[in-house]
């Protein structure tokens, strides 16, 4: 180990968050607000906000029509090219190559990853749902894996409070299953999709059509949005960075309310190796880091740690951290950690074409379209005897190029013309949590000397039932709506394709099986804290990324009255 050249003093802050995405940003400005000289560790490069290069280019400003050249892509992004849609020149600059980061797989695990300041903020699909007690009793009631160790009413003053901050559009509906939230207004639906929300509601009066809860702020209060913020402009081009701020970023939002307090030291370019834990104490004293540039090894120290590295870097990081207290990773008591992986599973869709409305059309291009909360197993009137847990639908409609015209003239003058109406609907299923599916260490090392993480995890009997019922009923949903040409597809995926990674540090109510309490603390070892998807103990169905920033903000609240109270934690 190569010891830093400053003295300890100058190398100690009152908290070191490892990571800068979702949850990293939100605990670092949570932290810095209360007064906390804060270490916010990134393993990627510092990205700021307008760092985005292609925020500002049209599709004809990039070399092949967008798309990466395919020897670009075998030599590089072979794995994270699994799903077609991914990898393209306009967000190529935010994407990991497999050769740079490699993993193993005993089954197939999609790990979508990019290392930067911001992380996978900057790239999320931003769809924001609150939790219900459906989701936190379900384990309980059904005898699946271990209970929740909180309830949505711990909660719910948590949602409260990020949504104003984070500023999430969308409609109240009063649905049990996504309970409402602090919205802004909506982005609205176009003609078709509310054709299509007041034909499913008619027929399947159960099942609710909405615009989708997304954070992009359609409207923006300086009082609520700080940062380097502003209103969403509709340009459709969010995965790219948004040089106005319109929608919610570590880069744009959390990270520079931060820095205004003047709490906060950003170091990028640093992987956390480990955990340093102290016997005598019984409590982590800080980090061992290594720079990605010289790889060089260097301490940091801290009174309390949050780990934000992403479920996967967070666990690996405590799968690493052995002591002989703790000989299988810190915390590790139970031998959970690493197991009980999820994600949300899709794969399944389908479309329609509608003939009708050929008179309307939409302006701009919206950062959501609409969504359908799930119906299935939400009481007793919807349940099913063949599953448990359930599906939503994310969708939108839009008006094709209308290239049903000979070549010549005829053709130049048709796609001048809007073309049919079509409809296109994704189905998000949730993945239970079965100790089985798991990630772990392996003997080899990466170029940093860090063990290889490596997945063995999969669907089972239950995901396939409920992709069967969820097929079903979107294909009955498109003919219920006037569609034609109703296609559907049922192609499962691995898991780590919808880059909802979830489970693997566990929270639960006894030490003896699970890693983490209801503060997010890990049981042993009370200074650590896990707020990011590790912490999860089921899935659900909603898009996971705002319970961890309202589970983030909680545990920094308890975290900071216990230090102000006690002295320690």
């Amino acid at each position: 180990m190569n010891f830093n050249s400053q003295g300890k003093a100058e190398v100690t802050y009152d908290a070191i968050v490892i990571g800068s995405g979702i949850s990293g940003g939100f605990a670092a400005m949570e932290l810095c607000k209360k007064g906390y000289k804060v270490l916010m560790l990134e393993r990627g490069r510092m990205v700021k906000h307008g760092d985005y290069p292609t925020a500002n280019m049209d599709s004809w400003d990039f070399e092949f029509q967008g798309s990466v050249p395919r020897e670009e892509i075998q030599a590089h992004y072979k794995k994270q090219n699994r799903l077609s849609w991914w990898v393209n020149a306009d967000n190529l600059h935010w994407i990991n190559k497999d050769d740079e980061y490699p993993y193993e797989e005993d089954q197939r695990f999609d790990w979508i990853r990019g290392h930067h300041v911001g992380g996978r903020s900057i790239m999320w699909g931003r769809h924001c749902y609150r939790w219900s007690d459906i989701d936190f009793e379900a384990n309980m009631k059904e005898g699946i894996a271990v209970d929740w160790p909180i309830r949505y009413a711990d909660i719910a003053p948590w949602y409260s409070y990020v949504e104003k901050f984070v500023g999430v559009s969308g409609k109240k509906e009063g649905l049990k299953q996504v309970p409402d939230g602090e919205f802004l207004p909506p982005f609205e639906l176009n003609c078709m999709e509310d054709h299509f929300k007041q034909a499913v509601e008619a027929a399947f009066p159960e099942r609710t059509v909405t615009p989708g809860r997304v954070a992009n702020l359609s409207q923006y209060n300086p009082d609520l949005h700080k940062g380097s913020r502003g209103q969403c402009q509709a340009r459709d081009r969010c995965w790219r960075g948004c040089p106005f701020g319109g929608y919610f970023s570590s880069v744009s939002a959390t990270i520079p309310v931060a820095n205004e307090t003047g709490n906060l030291t950003i170091i990028p370019n640093s992987i956390v190796h480990s955990l340093k834990y102290d016997d005598a104490t019984q409590r982590v004293t800080g980090v061992n880091v290594i720079d990605t540039e010289t790889k060089e090894s260097r301490e940091y120290f801290s009174t309390i740690v949050f780990c934000n590295a992403s479920t996967i870097g967070s666990t690996a990081i405590m799968l690493n951290s052995k002591s002989e207290r703790f000989p299988n990773g810190l915390g590790n008591d139970s031998g959970e950690l690493g197991h009980n992986m999820m994600d949300h599973h899709y794969g399944m869709g389908g479309s329609g074409v509608f003939t009708g409305l050929k008179d309307k059309y939409y302006k701009g291009r919206r950062p959501g379209g609409f969504y359908i909360p799930r119906f299935r197993n939400i009481d007793e009137a919807t349940r099913r005897d063949d599953y448990v847990r359930g599906f939503g639908y994310q969708g939108g409609a839009a008006r094709g190029i209308n290239t049903n015209a000979a070549p010549g003239a005829e053709l130049k003058e048709a796609i001048t013309s809007p073309g049919e109406w079509r409809l296109n609907i994704t189905c998000f299923g949730e993945l239970l949590p079965y100790h089985e599916n798991r990630m772990y260490l392996t003997e080899n090392t990466d170029q940093w000397g860090i063990p290889v993480i490596r997945f063995d995890a999969s669907l089972k009997e239950n995901e396939r039932k409920l992709r069967e019922d969820g097929i079903a009923c979107l294909e009955e949903m498109l003919v219920a709506a006037g569609c034609e040409d109703v296609s559907v597809y049922n192609a499962p995926t691995a898991p780590g394709a919808c880059i909802h990674e979830m489970g693997t540090a566990r929270m639960g109510r006894d030490p003896r099986t699970s890693v983490l309490n209801k503060w997010n603390q890990v049981h042993a070892v009370p200074n650590v804290f896990v707020t990011d998807g590790a912490c999860m103990t089921s899935a659900g169905t909603q898009n996971p990324s705002i319970t961890y920033m309202a589970l983030t903000a909680r545990a920094v609240d308890f975290a900071d009255k216990e230090l102000k109270r006690e002295g320690v934690i």
